[in-house]
């Protein structure tokens, strides 16, 4: 708050400080235009797979079916066959909706960066970018390519990484040092 306008502006009858203008630093810009451009990027992607992969994937694994199992003392037990192209749309669409979630989260990172927190921040941001990479990415192409180690062994890996930047952001947000506890 500026001296010359200490105790003026609305609010300030009620002991509501009136707040300057939000200063962005410590990489924020980054965090909320990668953010931003993510979240367009996902919005496509749904677009594209409400309106464009349908057909493709009916055309391209039609007939196809993907067999859910589970464990049994036995062995691997068929439960379900689910056809292929309804399965791969609807991991697809499962994929642009994280993208935005992580998104989101992205702009939320750059809105909550303080000097104090600026290396939990990154550090969030990077495992989120990675995650995003891994999870979305991945079923993204395990879903148009049918690469099946894709959906095996990098879209868990993403997840895993998503995870750990959501913790950090929750430490990244504990220490910043303007927000009471």
């Amino acid at each position: 708050m500026r001296a010359d306008r200490a105790g003026v502006g609305p609010g300030t009858e009620w002991g509501i400080p009136e707040c300057e203008e939000v200063m962005v630093n410590n990489g924020s810009r980054f965090w909320i235009s990668c953010g931003a451009l993510l979240g367009a990027l996902a919005v496509a992607c749904g677009a594209f797979a409400a309106h464009g992969l349908d057909g493709h994937f009916r055309q391209k694994y039609g007939g196809r079916v993907f067999d859910k199992k589970i464990s049994t003392p036995e062995g691997p037990k068929v439960v379900e066959q689910i056809p292929l192209d309804r399965k791969f749309l609807a991991d697809f669409d499962t994929g642009a909706r994280y993208q935005m979630y992580h998104a989101l989260a992205l702009i939320g990172l750059g809105l909550c960066a303080t000097p104090r927190n600026r290396k939990w921040i990154r550090a969030a941001g990077i495992c989120l970018l990675l995650g995003m990479a891994g999870f979305s990415g991945g079923l993204y192409a395990y879903t148009l390519l049918n690469l099946r180690w894709v959906g095996m062994s990098i879209v868990p890996l993403g997840g895993m990484l998503a995870i750990a930047g959501w913790i950090l952001f929750a430490v990244a947000a504990l220490r910043r040092q303007d927000v009471p506890s």
